[in-house]
């Protein structure tokens, strides 16, 4: 497979190597990995692409020459370029919260990319009590076994209309364990409303919420991992294990409830929570 000549990503996004994989291997996608020559190869939808960072830290691309034409035209979209990242962490509360303006400048430059609504249900849906190493083999064996080839060896995840065909057990041969009923149970309903998912981008914030957790097996923090990854809220602020952690330990939240969690980091961080979410994520991770 030919691989096109490298680019620079338009407009032009500064990172070091740390930020970049935490991107792209911190849990809000996938399906990257990285190659022995430091480059990262990953894949969302119909796209295939390759990232790095050039001498001067600026991300630049490449993609078979084959699919060119897509992915440089959906690439930009997929790593929200178009947002003004620094007029919303000026919103954050970092001028009188030391624990986010610390992680402002130890993950300069951190952003959420815009993943297909469709597949990212389907990669949290599989991620429950899981490790990322442990989505990222389910994903790529759901790909591999039931995706359809995009060029070469390289598979989509499979559509929810595929997943509706298979049985049961048939998901479980992908390693996912119980996680097949909820899969199952969601493929079924999507199934009999096409336009489930896309209603649910047109959606208020609680009504969307409320309306992937009616699906089997999305609960509060599914949901909200859907909707910020998924769908771009911003507003959406997940609470997790790691989470727990880093609120009880930087904002005395010992013993508080996820829920309860939620709603703090809702009020305090404001609309843009879930970046804030994903700063603290990655300093509590990393240690």
């Amino acid at each position: 497979m030919q691989w096109t000549s490298w680019c620079l990503l338009e407009p032009e996004l500064s990172l070091n190597a740390e930020t970049l994989a935490e991107i792209l291997n911190g849990g809000q996608t996938f399906r990257w990995n990285q190659t022995k020559d430091g480059d990262w190869v990953g894949q969302w939808s119909q796209c295939i692409a390759r990232v790095r960072l050039d001498r001067r830290g600026i991300v630049e691309w490449s993609c078979p020459r084959k699919l060119k034409k897509q992915v440089a035209s959906e690439i930009p979209h997929y790593f929200a370029l178009d947002i003004n990242y620094p007029a919303m962490i000026d919103q954050l509360p970092h001028r009188s919260d030391d624990v986010i303006a610390d992680a402002l400048v130890r993950w300069e430059g951190l952003r959420l990319l815009r993943q297909p609504l469709g597949e990212t249900l389907l990669a949290f849906l599989c991620s429950s009590t899981k490790r990322i190493t442990q989505i990222k083999i389910i994903c790529e064996t759901l790909a591999n076994k039931f995706g359809e080839v995009v060029i070469d060896q390289y598979r989509a995840l499979p559509t929810w209309a595929v997943l509706n065909e298979l049985s049961e057990s048939a998901l479980r041969t992908c390693k996912m364990g119980y996680r097949a009923r909820f899969i199952k149970g969601t493929a079924n309903i999507l199934a009999e409303q096409p336009n489930y998912l896309s209603g649910i981008e047109t959606l208020s914030f609680p009504e969307a919420r409320r309306a992937l957790i009616a699906l089997p097996g999305v609960g509060e923090k599914i949901a909200d991992c859907v909707l910020l990854f998924g769908a771009g809220r911003l507003e959406a602020f997940p609470v997790d294990v790691w989470m727990l952690r880093a609120m009880a330990r930087h904002y005395g939240l010992e013993g508080w409830k996820p829920n309860q969690v939620t709603h703090f980091g809702s009020a305090h961080f404001g609309p843009y929570a879930g970046l804030a979410q994903q700063y603290l994520f990655a300093g509590e991770r990393k240690g």
